[in-house]
């Protein structure tokens, strides 16, 4: 089993990330890991932390001389701004009073979360419900994705709306997704591209906040990996529950999915054909490359609504938790828009499913046994 942990507070000394049961001799580039770490900290709309940190991967465990040794996995992601909170985020001496959150945010975290851990003071809940978070994620997935490229499975997504502002045509080539990595936004189409900064830019002055809608396309899986058998190890569930863990995401698709609930089954489902070079293939991929709960061998292809952040610089009524008398909510640094920087975060949680799937189906200690198991049954 393929598991991965976070841990670590939002201003605290450091974000911290352990991988249980990636196999031996995979070599792992921690280049690599550093460009998918700044590609999280890039896009239209960011806030000002994203110029103090400058995210770089310390591997502490598991990986010696650029190979994995088949043991657990650890790392730390050090937070630049923690010598700017050292004095509130102590995990021994810390001034609480003068850093205080008594204003929940609507939208986030907040309120529940000081309910349920019986704190007095909502910074408790914010420096972990943060989706400062998702870097350890991405960190994880990025070194993940590495192993996956072994067996030819990539990864790759792009914005496709912000706020009212969408993507008209509908993007299946590969070799065009991957341009959104040179667009602010991460859309591929520089008109509409412009048309979301500039709401951005009008949102920003408004004091607001905007969502959007990111697509992960996922090429070269290999047909059978999750079940029709167990309920719980459907793949486009698994994916769905991964996907709906980052933060600010709140609906999952896979394939065209909604779009086909209004459509006769006839125009839905896709046809199966057969050539000897290929095997069974399908020329529509209306499900997404997920049939039954398992891959169908067609790329999976998922999108994802963000609501937008809930940290508002023209706040929204709150109570206070202290006083219980009406207040504006807490104003934390925040972005305008982290669309750009989610879909990052989607193709690494994607990827770390595809990589979990595939070892239960696949699995070894070494990265020589399971390329055997792999060949045998491609």
């Amino acid at each position: 089993m393929l598991r991965v942990f976070t841990a670590g507070e939002s201003h605290g000394k450091a974000l911290v990330g352990f991988i249980e049961g990636m196999p031996s001799n995979v070599s792992m580039n921690v280049e690599e890991i550093n460009r998918d770490l700044a590609r999280r900290q890039q896009g239209y709309g960011r806030g000002d932390r994203m110029k103090i940190e400058k995210d770089k991967i310390e591997i502490l465990s598991g990986i010696r001389g650029g190979k994995t040794l088949g043991s657990p996995i650890s790392f730390i992601i050090p937070n630049k701004d923690y010598e700017n909170w050292t004095e509130y985020m102590s995990p021994i001496n810390t001034n609480k009073c003068d850093k205080l959150v008594t204003k929940p945010r609507p939208g986030h975290a907040d309120l529940t979360g000081m309910l349920k851990y019986n704190f007095d003071d909502i910074r408790n809940v914010i420096e972990r419900s943060s989706a400062r978070e998702t870097a350890v994620r991405v960190a994880a997935g990025s070194l993940i994705k590495q192993f996956m490229s072994y067996f030819n499975i990539t990864t790759h997504s792009h914005v496709t709306a912000i706020g009212d502002i969408h993507l008209q045509e509908i993007i299946t080539d590969t070799s065009r997704i991957k341009e959104s990595d040179s667009s602010s936004v991460r859309c591929v189409d520089g008109i509409v591209e412009k048309k979301m900064i500039q709401l951005i830019e009008e949102t920003k002055k408004a004091g607001d906040s905007l969502g959007g809608i990111f697509e992960i396309h996922i090429s070269g899986v290999p047909k059978g990996l999750g079940s029709y058998v167990h309920w719980d190890r459907k793949l486009d569930a698994k994916l769905s529950y991964a996907l709906m863990s980052i933060q600010g995401v709140k609906g999952v698709e896979l394939g065209y999915g909604f779009q086909n609930t209004s459509r006769v089954g006839s125009l839905v489902h896709d046809e199966i054909l057969f050539q000897k070079t290929k095997g069974f293939f399908r020329n529509t991929n209306h499900a997404g490359g997920i049939e039954g709960g398992m891959s169908n061998g067609e790329n999976i292809v998922i999108r994802c609504g963000m609501k937008p952040i809930p940290t508002l610089y023209k706040p929204l009524k709150t109570v206070d938790i202290e006083s219980k008398e009406s207040a504006l909510a807490t104003v934390e640094r925040s972005d305008t828009c982290a669309v750009p920087a989610a879909s990052i975060v989607g193709e690494m949680v994607a990827i770390t499913v595809i990589a979990e799937e595939f070892l239960r189906k696949f699995g070894g200690d070494s990265l020589e046994e399971i390329e055997k198991r792999w060949k045998e049954y491609i």
